[in-house]
């Protein structure tokens, strides 16, 4: 994607140094911050700098070639604690398990310390664009559900920000939009950190195409009146019997989405299936800290950056990150292979890997 007319991928690596888009800073300010060693890119994962499952799940894989790069001749205690670390930082998305997973795996396979090193480094960018072809062909599968002119209401972010480019729930979007469709995008304002607000309606103003942010308790009203025509939303992990964790919110939309007939979709790419999980109720559900409920940061009237409180002083507040939507609520699944009802999800879209925990 493009930002003031430069191509940008959300995270990249250049030797050893891993580069993110800080969307800490977004919409107000565009920058990208660079991490020298795993320890800066851990918690770069850690404070959101970046978000987004897919693209958590390139930087951790990321992370941990920068542990490999950094140990030296024998790599492996200190990979071992790196990986301990990156795995620390969020507990919910199944991307991020798989990238280290898989990256851990290629180094284990390598004959020797060095060789083990390149390997790590080739795994991690081989998961970047694999993860890039993938959000690409979601886009061209799911294109064909939004019809000309169609209203479309999405949750969080899951645009080309939240993966390494193109988007999950969004590429759809992207591709109708390049077809001529003229999609319309109603963005749920996604309280507590607004990722919808600020990050989904960036991107959407950024490429052009037709949008408004709504709070959060407006989509069931649009919905009642018959103004979305459908729902597509993103995932952190897809359980093995289909059940869906999201960002929190999206069970709400779902069950609203079922009440008036509103088709609902969820796209995601291989990482973020997890066969190893049963249902959703068996994902941790990472719980944030309260301030984000209780702060809001944003430009006053002179462009200067404050943060106030927006809750009554002394109040408690609880703040889970994600939710889980039942399988029965969900029309289809948006994945590289095609678009699939619930049930009839192929082997295919639950990838193999599984590394020893360390």
């Amino acid at each position: 994607m493009r930002v003031h007319g430069t191509p940008y991928r959300t995270v990249w690596m250049d030797g050893a140094t891993v580069h993110l888009i800080d969307q800490n800073r977004l919409p107000f300010d565009f920058a990208v911050e660079s991490c020298a060693d795993h320890r800066a890119t851990a918690e770069a994962i850690r404070r959101m700098t970046v978000r987004g499952a897919p693209a958590i799940g390139a930087a951790a894989a990321f992370a941990l070639a920068q542990a490999f790069l950094e140990a030296g001749r024998d790599p492996w205690p200190h990979a071992r604690a790196a990986r301990a670390l990156i795995e620390g930082t969020r507990p919910t998305a199944r991307d991020l398990f798989h990238a280290t997973e898989r990256v851990w795996a290629a180094a284990e396979a390598a004959p020797h310390g060095a060789a083990a090193t390149e390997a790590a480094v080739e795994a991690a960018r081989a998961l970047a664009e694999e993860g890039v072809a993938s959000c690409r062909r979601i886009g061209e599968h799911g294109a064909a559900l939004v019809a000309h002119g169609a209203r479309v209401l999405t949750h969080c972010n899951a645009g080309w920000l939240a993966t390494v480019d193109h988007g999950t729930a969004l590429a759809p979007v992207y591709a109708a939009a390049a077809d001529g469709k003229r999609p319309h995008v109603w963005v749920d304002e996604t309280r507590p950190r607004a990722q919808g607000a600020r990050l989904t309606a960036w991107e959407l103003a950024g490429e052009g195409v037709p949008h408004a942010v709504i709070a959060d308790n407006a989509a069931a009203f649009l919905m009642s009146r018959g103004e979305v025509d459908l729902v597509i939303v993103g995932a952190d992990r897809v359980a093995a019997n289909g059940d869906v964790v999201n960002k929190v919110g999206t069970l709400a939309k779902a069950v609203c989405a079922r009440e008036f007939g509103i088709p609902f979709y969820v796209a995601a790419p291989p990482s973020t299936f997890d066969a190893g999980v049963p249902d959703g109720a068996s994902v941790t559900i990472e719980e944030r800290s309260a301030d984000e409920v209780h702060f809001q940061t944003g430009p006053d009237e002179t462009g200067t950056l404050r943060r106030i409180r927006v809750t009554a002083p002394g109040s408690p507040a609880r703040n889970p990150a994600f939710d889980a939507t039942p399988a029965r609520l969900v029309t289809g699944y948006v994945t590289e292979h095609g678009v699939f009802a619930p049930g009839e999800l192929p082997a295919a879209a639950y990838p193999a890997v599984r590394a020893a925990a360390v």
